[in-house]
């Protein structure tokens, strides 16, 4: 790959394979090095105009040594060639001092990732990066903005931000391990401020993002964003109680990600998980799918390897409602004494889906969703909150609209959903086909029954 800023040089990686043979010859056992390196160019604009410029340029080498049964990691930005004899040598000694861990160790060979050696398998690098350029970026930033086209109006201030970025990740270890993930991203982002008749105000956000620049929806971001402000002019109070919930799919990960928190090693091992003991049994309604499809071509989030360089695959985590898979990385498996897996999900989606009993919709977005389920409170944002992950209790501040006949009637602020995760999957009414493609999680709409609102 040409010599590209935010991308690994030669140089680079020649270094990482050279701290290989120098540790073992230093006494480590067995080594891990993950190189990494990025680069982020950002354009911000207030009110139409140009209001900063950030430009930010990483790089960092991990290094993970085992050494008679210990166990250390340790990170440098300096590669430095004459430095890292001192550097490995320093950090050999010190594992030396630590207290043995037997757990710890490299993946097995055969688990790990074979196919990712140009960085470039999964077509997440857009080769029209190096040809973009401060003016371009600019341009984009401020023809983006849509503040001058309602000046005059309720619009009070316009906050956007224009960024581009380029990852390198490189991993390799003393057992053979080589593997590469490079990937490009562009996003906007912007938020709009209203003002109503009494002096009130309501802000909207939205954003766009893609691996490819021709792909990136900047322009239409201000509109959505001022639509969405101005949506929550004149919000009410409602009576506590319980309704129908549906979130909106910019939101919903928010609800999923403590039921996949809760299958890591780590909360599992440490008791901390409110789906302890839960693998193979049914949890969830048998209409409820969790699929992680982490080989998606051209698509945000997905990788072919973890941190350890474990090879990915797309795999049920729940299926039919049963829990289907732990994510248990080498060490946590050896402290378990259970087989390994992956570290994490990588890119978790949800299939369309409604309760029994419903008639699906032809279309299964958020408007086609609340036509089906008829009234309840539509959540379009989240304010705080918590879940407890050992018992699966929850407590969010929600905002959003009441609707009813499937309409939105008012918006509504400062209410509270309070309950717990396994029952409120279980009132699981429906998931849509409108997951964003632009988040690493395709979470689409989601609507619940019986979810306790207090005002």
């Amino acid at each position: 790959m040409e010599e590209i800023n935010g991308i690994l040089r030669e140089e680079e990686i020649r270094l990482a394979h050279e701290c290989i043979g120098r540790a073992l010859s230093l006494g480590a056992d067995k080594v891990r090095i993950t190189l990494n390196k990025s680069l982020m160019e950002l354009f911000g604009t207030l009110n139409g105009e140009l209001d900063k410029v950030n430009h930010c340029l990483d790089r960092s080498m991990s290094i993970c040594l085992f050494v008679n049964g210990r166990f250390g990691s340790f990170s440098t930005n300096r590669l430095v060639e004459e430095e890292l004899d001192n550097f490995l040598s320093r950090s050999i000694a010190m594992v030396r001092m630590l207290a043995e861990d037997p757990c710890r160790d490299l993946p097995d060979p055969s688990r790990t990732c074979m196919n990712a050696k140009s960085g470039l398998e999964l077509g997440l690098y857009d080769p029209a990066y190096p040809g973009i350029n401060s003016d371009m970026r600019l341009k984009l930033a401020l023809d983006s903005s849509i503040f001058m086209n309602h000046k005059g109006e309720d619009l009070i201030s316009e906050e956007g931000e224009y960024s581009d970025s380029i990852f390198d990740t490189y991993v390799i270890d003393s057992n053979g391990l080589e593997c590469r993930h490079t990937e490009t991203s562009f996003e906007y982002g912007v938020e709009m401020t209203v003002q109503d008749a009494e002096g009130n105000r309501f802000s909207g956000y939205w954003w766009d993002s893609a691996p490819v620049f021709k792909d990136l929806k900047a322009l239409s971001c201000g509109e959505t964003a001022l639509q969405r402000a101005r949506a929550q002019i004149g919000p009410i109070k409602v009576q506590g109680g319980e309704y129908t919930m549906v979130v909106d799919s910019e939101n919903s990960s928010r609800l999923l990600t403590p039921v996949t928190n809760a299958l890591g090693a780590f909360a599992l091992q440490q008791k901390n998980s409110f789906l302890l003991d839960s693998l193979g049994k049914k949890i969830f309604p048998e209409w409820m799918d969790v699929i992680d499809k982490p080989h998606a071509a051209g698509q945000t989030g997905s990788r072919l390897f973890d941190s350890e360089g474990v090879a990915t695959r797309e795999t049920p985590v729940i299926e039919g409602g049963i829990i289907k898979e732990y994510f248990v990385n080498t060490y946590m498996a050896a402290k378990m004494g259970i087989a390994p897996t992956i570290e994490d999900v990588i890119r978790p989606v949800i299939p369309p889906c409604t309760a029994p009993g419903l008639e699906r919709p032809e279309k299964l977005d958020r408007n086609g969703i609340m036509n089906m389920v008829g009234e309840g409170i539509l959540v379009t944002g989240f304010n705080g909150g918590n879940s407890n992950s050992a018992t699966g209790d929850f407590s969010f501040g929600v905002e959003g609209f009441l609707f009813k006949d499937g309409k939105i009637v008012h918006p509504v602020r400062e209410m509270l959903i309070t309950g717990n995760l396994i029952t409120l999957w279980n009132n699981l009414l429906a998931a849509g086909d409108d997951a964003r493609p632009c988040k690493s999680k395709l979470i689409p709409t989601l609507a619940f029954g019986k979810v306790y609102f207090s005002a």
